[in-house]
């Protein structure tokens, strides 16, 4: 099929997967100037007599009219073409480029997605020297957004009166241009090659199209409604709060419905109406798209205490301190001694606010000794004294954001902003708690609103580029802390924060520009180096990249993610033995890092130090039993020790967890050759290369074991077992 052209037009470049009866390609329109490249899916009717080629025909043209309808939204591939070729049916539709969204949602430890070790993501820098124990998670705001972009798009289809039938993150692609959400793969699509391989006649109500996790109890009995792409969209948004695949969340045994609650942080409402769109029965759920839709807005509805504009809660205080009676004991004798009411007022006052500045002073000196709580103290002796102290709120603020008691810290901020609403330290420090909260359209509100007040206020304009990095608005990012440096063309800040905006949009040139001013600025900072050998790294300036890890643990020792890095850049030197050391500084900074045990065991595997690498491997699986690549290595080093069974057992493990991995198949099948077992190697090859049509070296080896087990029948020496 490669190097064809089909219709006169398209010619086929690569093939992008499938099986069976459906394939899918990559190809260039070759009638177009650019020769712009699209998307070919290939339908192979199971049969091909006429009256089976009349229907395939009929259910080719209907369902192909709904994906050129659907197409009309710009978050669903176009469909640029359907015709009939050789009594084979061929789709032609918009190619998108960009990442599937399974590669977001990532469990707490990420799995290498090749067999060698896993470089510095290109999609994302990491910031934060910390161990995050969430890592991988999606927070409530960023689960919201989410299911709000998918959402949008399924109440487009479903108003088209269409079922998607197969939605799962590998048909959900972030499109690289605009990082937008794409859906893909109709199980329209589906639909038809299903009815091509049934006989005329036949239903094919029976058979469920969907991926296993996502498709729900009546979709599975080829029942599907529009209810179903909620439960898929559900079950999404719960992987993405608790970072574990559907199909590993246990289910009530007597009501079927998911366990999930306790994997994650998340509020009441929220898991509502994530629990509504996931119920076991269909009825029990929203019925479409554009509900479910409705009911995730309905929780972004700003409440009085958030609304960002001047709102009700910036009104002038109406303080009424309380008066002790020596407040009247003290103005008693203020007048006794001759001085007028108001006199002995003003006295009086001048002397609560002579009090209450000095407490404040203490709070501010505690604060710089980092004796929170004391210095907390104190301020809220001072705000007992002077209620309307609006720069003790404001430092009563700043102590309580320290402490993340981050609700608590924003009203403190609001209350100096109702004293002054012109307080752009309080709007500043609003701003700064309420992206902590992750309500960043409100933390976007409150940097702009003290932006407006003080232009020059570098902390504003900080913190507007840290909301707009949160909100992935990378441009509108970059933008706000250009503006901070053409203010303050030394702020490491806007430097760093502007090549971490660049390096997540992928534009390694500029993001290695950024970092390289920001070590400039601050010579000593690991995060910067750091983050400048992963762009090196993209770059495969690999000794430059190898030098920015050096630095990096030179000015932070135990920053285990620079020694993983540095281990992988010395791989790409071929320096093994000095990446064992690197991965082996990484994993004894960080026990848990999976990854590192896993490069760890790969590098001691590349030198033939197989014990030692199984060894690696295990440490790694302690982590995640999981990874189908983990259990293809470990078999591969238990081959090369020619300890075959065992070796045959991790293959197994390996197809186990990921039973389309051709690799895993043909190396199980080398395995039974060196036992002697032909005709298992010969089911082992045939597996490969159901996955892997093209798997030439799986060709090869089958056709050799063919050859031996019918010598070995035809020997006269021959007996009926074969293994050995």
């Amino acid at each position: 099929m490669l190097g064809t052209t089909l219709g006169g037009r398209y010619h086929i470049l690569q093939s992008l997967g499938g099986g069976g009866f459906a394939r899918t390609y990559l190809a260039e329109d070759r009638q177009l100037p650019d020769r712009h490249q699209c998307v070919v899916k290939q339908l192979k009717p199971h049969a091909t007599n006429p009256t089976t080629l009349q229907i395939a025909r009929r259910l080719f043209e209907t369902e192909a009219q709904v994906l050129y309808r659907l197409g009309y939204h710009e978050q669903i591939p176009q469909l640029f073409a359907f015709f009939e070729e050789d009594q084979e049916f061929y789709l032609v539709q918009e190619f998108i480029e960009g990442h599937d969204l399974s590669q977001e949602l990532i469990p707490a430890f990420s799995i290498p997605s090749t067999q060698p070790p896993q470089q510095p993501s290109i999609h994302s820098s990491v910031t934060q020297v910390i161990p995050n124990p969430l890592k991988g998670r999606f927070n409530e705001a960023e689960t919201i957004i989410l299911l709000q972009d998918i959402l949008k798009i399924l109440d487009f289809v479903h108003k088209q009166n269409v079922i998607h039938r197969d939605i799962s993150p590998k048909n959900l692609i972030r499109r690289k241009k605009d990082n937008q959400l794409v859906l893909i793969d109709f199980g329209a699509v589906k639909q038809i090659t299903t009815q091509m391989l049934n006989s005329p006649g036949q239903s094919c109500l029976s058979v469920g199209i969907g991926t296993p996790g996502y498709m729900p109890s009546e979709q599975a009995r080829g029942n599907p409604k529009p209810s179903s792409d909620v439960y898929a969209v559900g079950m999404i948004g719960i992987q993405a709060l608790t970072g574990i695949a559907p199909h590993q969340l246990p289910s009530d045994p007597d009501t079927e419905e998911m366990i999930w609650q306790n994997q994650a942080i998340v509020s009441p409402e929220f898991a509502e109406v994530i629990n509504k769109m996931v119920r076991y029965d269909f009825r029990q759920r929203y019925s479409s798209a554009t509900e479910a839709l409705e009911a995730i807005k309905s929780l972004n509805q700003p409440t009085m205490a958030t609304i960002p504009a001047i709102p009700l809660w910036l009104r002038p205080l109406k303080i009424q301190p309380s008066k002790p009676k020596i407040y009247g004991i003290i103005l008693s004798i203020l007048g006794l001694i001759g001085l007028g009411t108001g006199t002995g007022i003003y006295l009086w006052q001048s002397l609560q606010s002579s009090n209450a500045i000095g407490l404040h002073h203490q709070g501010n000196t505690l604060y710089r000794l980092n004796r929170y709580p004391e210095a907390l103290k104190r301020y809220d002796q001072a705000l007992n004294l002077m209620p309307t102290y609006k720069e003790a709120w404001k430092d009563k603020g700043q102590i309580l954001y320290q402490l993340e008691q981050y609700s608590q810290a924003q009203e403190a901020y609001d209350k100096a902003i109702q004293i002054d609403p012109n307080y752009t330290e309080a709007w500043i420090g609003r701003g700064k708690v309420l992206n902590a909260l992750q309500n960043y359209p409100d933390a976007l509100t409150a940097f702009e609103q003290a932006i407006k007040q003080n232009p020059d206020a570098i902390d504003a304009g900080l913190g507007k580029g840290n909301v707009l990095l949160s909100f992935k608005r990378y441009e509108e990012a970059i933008q706000a802390y250009k503006e901070v440096l053409d203010r303050f063309p030394s702020s490491f800040e806007a430097l760093y924060k502007t090549g971490k905006a660049y390096h997540d949009l992928e534009d390694y040139e500029q993001a290695f520009k950024a970092y390289d001013q920001a070590v400039e600025v601050k010579i000593n900072d690991p995060n910067a180096w750091y983050n400048r050998g992963n762009v090196l790294m993209q770059m495969k300036r690999y000794g430059d990249a190898l030098e920015s890890y050096d630095k990096a643990v030179r000015f932070n020792p135990n920053f285990y993610q620079a020694w993983y890095s540095r281990g992988n850049a010395l791989l790409k030197k071929d320096k093994e033995k000095e990446a064992i050391e690197s991965f082996r500084q990484a994993v004894k900074i960080q026990p848990n890092y999976y990854q590192a045990w896993y490069s760890l065991g790969w590098s001691l595997h590349q030198l033939q130090r197989y014990e030692e690498a199984i060894t690696a491997y295990n440490k790694a699986l302690e982590i995640n039993k999981n990874d189908h690549l983990m259990w293809y290595n470990i078999g591969n080093s238990l081959y090369n020790l020619g300890r075959y069974q065992e070796a045959i057992a991790s293959y197994d493990e390996a197809i186990y967890q990921n039973t389309n991995h051709a690799e895993s198949w043909y190396s199980r099948g080398n395995a039974f050759v060196n036992l002697n077992q032909y005709p298992e190697a010969i089911s082992s090859y045939q597996k490969a290369l159901q996955y892997r049509p093209d798997y030439r070296e799986a060709t090869q080896a089958k056709q050799q074991a063919e050859k031996q087990l019918q010598e070995l029948n035809t020997s006269p020496n021959s007996t009926s077992e074969t293994g050995g």
